[in-house]
Parts: structure tokens; C-alpha cells; sequence
């Protein structure tokens, strides 16, 4: 079994923090509005996800690391979906969020975005997880739904989760048009949770489109690195990186401040209706973006597998 940790995280009224973020984003974007509203029907265009929200024993698992990947991989490092939904005390749960494939199930490495309801006592688990690989006749990237190749419900080396009971309720609405900073749309608001409550950990899970424009996104070459990757250097040149269009669908998870279980305090991965998708960086085109997003906090941290040996490389 894995080594499992936890804690409570710090848990502000909704509409606290949608004026914290509010007043971080209007530093970074033109044109911003944020507010509690109640959840759209999340199992509608263009999130078709199997539940229709995002409330209920929130919770984020941060599984595995980066380690696990660089500066040689580990493909022995394996995980179920149903597995962490039990290690996280919410067995059932939706889970959303960024990580990898298992190399096993797979055969080969490749992006993951997760979107699956786990099993429960009642009912077998519903897998809508998306998969970006690099497709090797032209080297574009090719988006797959996990489901139609695979019907387990695995992942491999890393991943950043958030987990709830899928339920309707209060999230937090977040506009954002026309970027004027330099911060992509994650850190800002992460940021600026960080700048209000320093050392009080905050984690949010959620959901946004790219409504407009275009945005840069990486995905993983199909073969782990021959060569360890040592440097921040090293992994960009081993990485693949696009220029994608909206519409994209991304799935986010990110924590304030790290309150010592060595988190990778954010992780963004997306899909689309088009055939794009893969690890979130930031918008390319700053004067028509335009950003769509429903979050909520989450009540519960879980350090899953925690590397013995860490570092800080390739966690952009």
C-alpha cells in the first residue's frame, strides 16, 4: 500500500474567496468578474463529464510527483482510480485533474485528463478521461478518449486531483477577458490566494474553458527520456510543445501554499471537441483570450506515495 498523508486545509467562505481572486485576476486581465452562482450542469456541452458538479466532501490528492518521472522515469509506478477514491475516504467520488498515464495499461507515455466517476458499492466506475499523446506519423497531437482503447482505470507516475461527490451546489464563477499581466490564468488566482492567506493552505479543483484564442500546451514524447533529464533545460527540449485553439476544456487542480507534504502546487490539463489537448501553460493571445471557470475549494489534502528523494525540476 501506498504511503498516505493528510491534513485539513484552510476553508474560507466562497464568497471570501471570490473577492480574494477577483482582486488578483483585475491585476492580470482587462475585463473580470467573479461570483458565487449555483454549478451548471456539468453533464452539458461542453464539459460532458458523468456528474453535474463539482460539491460535496471536496478533497485534493496530489499522487506520486515529478520525480517519478524526471530525471529517469518510473513506469512500475502504478494507480487506480477506484484505489484513491477509497484512500481518500470517498469511495464514488468524481474526480477531476492532471497526471499521467500508466505505461502498463498504455504502452506507451502520454498525457492524462481526468474526468471519471469511481466506482462505488452501487455502481461501476464511468471513465470520461481524455489522453494526449504525440502522434507519430506527423508529430501533432493526438487526442484520444481513454475509454475507447482501455478499460481500466489506471494511471501512472503522477497526478493532481480533485475529488468531490459530484453533486450540484455553490461554486465559484470566474470571468476573465483580455490578459495584461504575465501570469497565466492558474497562477494568478493561486497567487493570489497565496498573497492573502500566506501560510493557510487553500486548495481549489475545478473546471474552465478557453472560450477564445489560442493557448500554448505541452505534450510528453511516447518514450521516456534515454537520458536524464537534470534541468528545467532538459525537460522543455525533451518536451512537445503546441499552439492549441479554443474551445478547451481544462481540468485544474492548485494549492496556495505547500504546508510541507511536497506538493506540485499546480496542474492544468485539457481537452476538446476538436481533436487538441494536453498540459496547460498559458494563453498565446493575450488581447482576445477570454476564460470561463467554476471552482470550488476543497476541504481535505492527501499526499498519496510521496517521493523519498525530491527535487524541483519539470513542475511548470
Amino acid at each position: 500500500m501506498a504511503d498516505i498523508e493528510s491534513c485539513a486545509l484552510h476553508l474560507p467562505a466562497l464568497e471570501e474567496i471570490a473577492a480574494v481572486l477577483e482582486s488578483g485576476l483585475k491585476k492580470n486581465y482587462e475585463d473580470v468578474q467573479v461570483e458565487v452562482v449555483d454549478c451548471p450542469d456539468l453533464t452539458q456541452e461542453p464539459f460532458e463529464f458523468p456528474v453535474k458538479g463539482l460539491c460535496g466532501k471536496s478533497r485534493i490528492a496530489d499522487v506520486g510527483g515529478v520525480p517519478y518521472l524526471v530525471p529517469t522515469a518510473r513506469p512500475d509506478k502504478i494507480y487506480d482510480i477506484n484505489t484513491v477514491a477509497k484512500q481518500i475516504d470517498l469511495p464514488g467520488a468524481y474526480i477531476l485533474g492532471a497526471g499521467a498515464v500508466s505505461h502498463r495499461s498504455v504502452g506507451m507515455n502520454a498525457e492524462l485528463i481526468f474526468s471519471v466517476q469511481a466506482e462505488s458499492s452501487s455502481s461501476p466506475a464511468v471513465n470520461g478521461n481524455y489522453m494526449a499523446s504525440v502522434n507519430p506519423a506527423d508529430n501533432s497531437c493526438l487526442l484520444e478518449k481513454y475509454q475507447d482503447k482501455h478499460k481500466d482505470n489506471a494511471f501512472g507516475l503522477l497526478s493532481n486531483l480533485y475529488a468531490s461527490e459530484g453533486k450540484p451546489g455553490k461554486v465559484i464563477q470566474v470571468k476573465a477577458k483580455r490578459r495584461t499581466g504575465k501570469e497565466n490564468f492558474v497562477s494568478c488566482m493561486r497567487k493570489s490566494l497565496r498573497e492573502h492567506y500566506g501560510d493557510k493552505a487553500v486548495g481549489m479543483g475545478g473546471t474552465f474553458v478557453i472560450q477564445e484564442g489560442k493557448a500554448k500546451l505541452h505534450v510528453m514524447p511516447r518514450e521516456f527520456s534515454a537520458c536524464p533529464l537534470n534541468t528545467d533545460e532538459d525537460v522543455d527540449r525533451w518536451l512537445n510543445y503546441y499552439e492549441m485553439r479554443a474551445p478547451l476544456i481544462c481540468q485544474s487542480v492548485f494549492v496556495s501554499h505547500d504546508p510541507g507534504f511536497d506538493l506540485r502546487v499546480e496542474h492544468t490539463h485539457c481537452f476538446s471537441h476538436h481533436g487538441e489537448g494536453g498540459h496547460y501553460h498559458t494563453d498565446t493571445t493575450p488581447d482576445t483570450v477570454q476564460y470561463l471557470g467554476y471552482f470550488h475549494p476543497a476541504e481535505y489534502l492527501y499526499r498519496i506515495d510521496r517521493p523519498a528523494v525530491t527535487h524541483m525540476v519539470g513542475r511548470d
